[in-house]
């Protein structure tokens, strides 16, 4: 019920009439707006029309719900809270979040100025994010990355919408809150999250709208090379918590703080542990063997891990 509120909350109380089934759904994903073109749902895997009537149909485009340029913009200055200028850092990264943690996409005129996005106006597509936790997600995993009642340098490895950042909130949840473990109770962990596509915590004015645990600090909407050092600087974690790791510099200053003696879960895009020899930004933590557990998601809830010389576990 809560999530069904926060969905609808998304859009200005005339519109909502159209999206109130659609709320309903668990396997809701994604509510795709374009601007005089059909209002399109993900649900799980599979595409499909929303009807004016607020039904959901694979194959009858032509019953489907369409807005034009005034309901997209109605649409979008609500999300704002009708102060988009108050939004603007996040603008120019292509995405805000709203309550709820929704992660909204958009897309529209840019504005440039030296090869730099200066802000984003007449926006006419809209791809709202629905956010999903998972609690348990982890479960499964947990045991393979502890040792000694201390968690392992671990790496979350999957594709886009294969669930790495649902399950890298509950490793991030369960680490911070204390677990239970073999019957005995392991003590919460102190962790910083960099969250710098507020995909994990998804904040809201500074808020995780997620559970992300009691000894959880969090960095929104940040670049992850500079929270990761100001975490490391001003919060002293136990545990530094990150999401899709892509460049050197993250994999320097990952590797910065392991020697600091903090552990570290991160995820990287692929499907599977052979694939990482192929990324040459993972080399040194590959050939230093600093991370001791990869996981491996495969979808459906199959999950793979592995030590740090590829063998197999799970």
């Amino acid at each position: 019920m809560q999530k069904t509120t926060s969905i609808l909350q998304m859009f200005p109380q005339k519109l909502r009439l159209y999206f109130e089934q659609a709320a309903e759904y668990e396997d809701l994903a994604e509510i795709r707006i374009r601007c005089r073109q059909p209002v399109m749902l993900k649900r799980g895997s599979k595409e499909y029309y929303l009807a004016a009537d607020g039904s959901a149909h694979i194959d009858k485009p032509e019953e489907c719900l369409i807005l034009n340029v005034g309901q997209v913009e109605s649409i979008f200055v609500h999300l704002c809270q009708y102060s988009p200028y108050a939004y603007g850092e996040e603008l120019r990264q292509g995405f805000i979040t709203v309550a709820g943690g929704h992660r909204i996409g958009v897309s529209g005129q840019v504005l440039s100025e030296n090869k730099s996005i200066r802000s984003i106006r007449n926006i006419r597509f809209l791809n709202m994010r629905i956010s999903h936790e998972i609690k348990g997600a982890a479960d499964a995993v947990l045991p393979f990355i502890m040792q000694k009642d201390m968690p392992c340098n671990t790496m979350l490895i999957a594709g886009p919408g294969m669930g790495k950042t649902t399950m890298l909130r509950d490793l991030i949840r369960q680490l911070s809150d204390g677990l239970m473990l073999d019957g005995r109770k392991i003590p919460g962990f102190t962790v910083g999250v960099v969250d710098e596509r507020s995909e994990i915590a998804g904040c809201f004015l500074g808020e995780p709208q997620n559970d992300v645990g009691m000894r959880t600090d969090v960095l929104d909407n940040c670049p992850k090379d500079a929270g990761m050092e100001m975490l490391l600087r001003s919060m002293a974690p136990q545990i530094l918590a990150v999401d899709e790791i892509a460049t050197e510099r993250d994999v320097q200053t990952l590797q910065k703080a392991m020697h600091c003696g903090t552990k570290v879960l991160a995820t990287v895009h692929g499907t599977s542990f052979a694939e990482l020899e192929k990324k040459p930004f993972l080399q040194p933590l590959l050939h230093m063997q600093e991370f001791t557990r990869f996981i491996v998601l495969k979808g459906q809830g199959e999950s793979l891990v592995y030590n740090e010389k590829g063998e197999r576990l799970l």
